[in-house]
C-alpha cells in the first residue's frame, strides 16, 4: 500500500508520503513534527520530500524506516532514520531534521575564502604596505 498523504500548509512544503502499513496515527504525528521543524523562524524556505515505510517483514528488528531530502534554502538535507516502533521514527527524525536544518541554515551564507595557494584572488590578500609582510628571517 503506498500512500501520498502530501498536505498544503503555510508553514512548509514538504511532502509526507508513506509504503507500507503505515497507520494515520503515526503519519498525522510525522506532519506535525515536520511542520515544527520546517517552521521554525529564521530557516529560510524549506521544500522537499519525507518517505515513511513499514516492513512488511514480521522478524525486522527495526521495521520502520524513514528517508528525509529536503532543501532548506539553497542547501540540501538528506537524513535517514530507522526505529522499532513508528513514534520513535518520528522521533528520532525530528531531532535529525532540527539539527541538520538548523546547520545548514547557519551555512548558507558562509563560505571560506580561498587560500592563495588555491588561487585566491589578488585583492583578498594582506597588502605590503600593512606591515604583514615583514621578513621573519631579518634578510
Amino acid at each position: 500500500m503506498t500512500g501520498d498523504h502530501a498536505q498544503a500548509r503555510t508553514t512548509s512544503a514538504v511532502r509526507l508520503r508513506s509504503d507500507g502499513a503505515v497507520d494515520e496515527e503515526t503519519l498525522t504525528y510525522a506532519r506535525v513534527k515536520i511542520d515544527a521543524v520546517a517552521g521554525r523562524p529564521g530557516l529560510p524556505a524549506v521544500t522537499g520530500e519525507v518517505r515513511i515505510t513499514k516492513a512488511a517483514a514480521h522478524h525486522a528488528d527495526r521495521p520502520w524506516s524513514a528517508t528525509a531530502e529536503l532543501h532548506v534554502g539553497d542547501r540540501q538535507v538528506v537524513v535517514h532514520a530507522e526505529e522499532a516502533t513508528g513514534h520513535e521514527l518520528v522521533d528520532q527524525l525530528q531531532d535529525r531534521l532540527r539539527r541538520q536544518t538548523a546547520k545548514a541554515a547557519r551555512d548558507s551564507g558562509h563560505r571560506a575564502t580561498t587560500p592563495p595557494w588555491r588561487g585566491a584572488d589578488p585583492a583578498s590578500r594582506p597588502s605590503e604596505a600593512s606591515g604583514n609582510a615583514a621578513d621573519p628571517h631579518g634578510t
